[in-house]
């Protein structure tokens, strides 16, 4: 079975106090990463028990007391790991988890899933400060796509493309459609594996409808329309700046319910939203983030366009995302700004993180990069690179580009 990056950083981090969660949108493959997890712990010999807490069984023995989870323990007197999945359900999780921490760490190390009524829970963040580390599993990357879709030539030829930068590949109009295939479907595990490209759509539309609904529903939201109504405006312009007050008017709701769905939707994973970037230019939009989706397929779904890229008209909107997504698993979406001016001057992203201070601009064509365009913003920041990903032409550098020199 392919693993997924995340679980080599699970793996290492077994040997940690803390305890380990592992956040995502439903249907990205958190239930797997924790079975996998369990087969590691076997062949390593390593005390180990996998407790799902749709069984009702299970779940109410621990409800009635957080230390039931030692009767489930294989050797009382080690230290056993307790995968844990759909954690939500208890009745008081953070207790659950702080109470086992603070009394029992040395015996047992939990790794838990849970959905995003967990996460939007304050008592989450309040109670475990110091006891946890979070591990937020997105959908797949490229190159997960290509591991789990049958392709690992093509994800080796990849490999080669950014080892040997005079490499020529006999394989790029395969990466390229496999790409396409990427940025149209998304990465979701039960898409890229599906092969049938009607079935995908099925499917994509079964994750929009019934488990973007549950989010809805364990969120507590009301007007569940008005829901899906706000994220289908989202899907339709990402990249573009969030003003919650359009908004507000196009949907006809409170700019309070606006906000509380915005929340919501970054609690779910769905979307993401990167802050401006200022520094005491009085002409820059301080207060409007961008927004993104964090799955194309999703974003696609929620617009029923499945068009190939060459006819599409939402191409460079949806080359944007994919930049996004790129850098948000390289980096995380924390370290992720934009600049913009009233004016209209603007750069689509500024890494600040430590390690990387740069500005990029995501152009579908190479005919678009237009230097003179982004004057005032390197005037401003003399001291941030200015740099170009395009799509097309698609050649071996498309790669170098995308994942070199971010």
């Amino acid at each position: 079975m392919v693993r997924r990056k995340l679980f080599e950083d699970l793996q290492a981090h077994l040997l940690k106090k803390e305890f380990s969660i592992i956040t995502g949108a439903r249907q990205t493959g958190k239930s797997t990463l924790l079975k996998q997890l369990e087969v590691y712990c076997k062949e390593m010999e390593i005390p180990v028990v996998f407790l799902n807490l749709e069984n009702k069984t299970i779940l109410a023995e621990l409800n009635e007391n957080p230390l039931n989870l030692l009767k489930f323990i294989p050797e009382p007197n080690g230290r056993t790991i307790a995968l844990i999945d759909e954690i939500q359900y208890l009745d008081d999780p953070s207790n659950f988890l702080k109470l086992l921490y603070d009394e029992h760490s040395e015996q047992i190390k939990v790794v838990a899933t849970g959905s995003s009524a967990f996460y939007i829970d304050n008592q989450f963040t309040d109670s475990l400060a110091g006891r946890k580390k979070i591990f937020q599993l997105y959908t797949c990357s490229f190159d997960e796509y290509l591991e789990l879709s049958g392709k690992s030539d093509l994800r080796e030829e990849k490999d080669q493309l950014l080892k040997n930068e005079d490499f020529k590949s006999t394989l790029i109009d395969y990466l390229r459609v496999e790409w396409e295939s990427y940025m149209i479907y998304g990465g979701y595990p039960a898409i890229v594996t599906e092969p049938d490209k009607q079935e995908k759509i099925n499917k994509l539309k079964d994750i929009r409808d019934s488990f973007v609904k549950r989010d809805i529903l364990e969120s507590g939201v009301v007007n569940e329309t008005a829901f899906f109504n706000l994220f289908r405006v989202l899907a339709g312009q990402t990249g573009g700046i969030v003003n919650v007050n359009e908004l507000s008017s196009t949907l006809r709701i409170k700019n309070e319910t606006v906000n509380n769905f915005l929340i919501i939707m970054q609690k779910c994973f769905h979307i993401s939203l990167i802050k401006p970037l200022f520094r005491n230019l009085r002409k820059e939009l301080v207060k409007m983030p961008k927004v993104f989706l964090l799955d194309t397929g999703l974003r696609n779904c929620l617009l029923n366009n499945f068009q190939p890229l060459a006819i599409r008209t939402d191409k460079g909107e949806l080359w944007e995302n994919t930049v996004f997504r790129i850098l948000a698993d390289k980096i995380g979406p924390d370290a992720i700004q934009h600049w913009r001016t009233s004016a209209g001057n603007e750069v689509d992203f500024v890494l600040s993180d430590d390690e990387r201070l740069k500005a990029i601009e995501a152009k579908y064509d190479s005919n678009q990069v237009n230097l003179k365009k982004y004057k005032l913003f390197t005037q401003t920041y003399p001291e941030i690179p200015m740099q170009f990903l395009w799509l097309n032409p698609f050649n071996e550098d498309f790669f170098r580009r995308t994942y070199l020199n971010i």
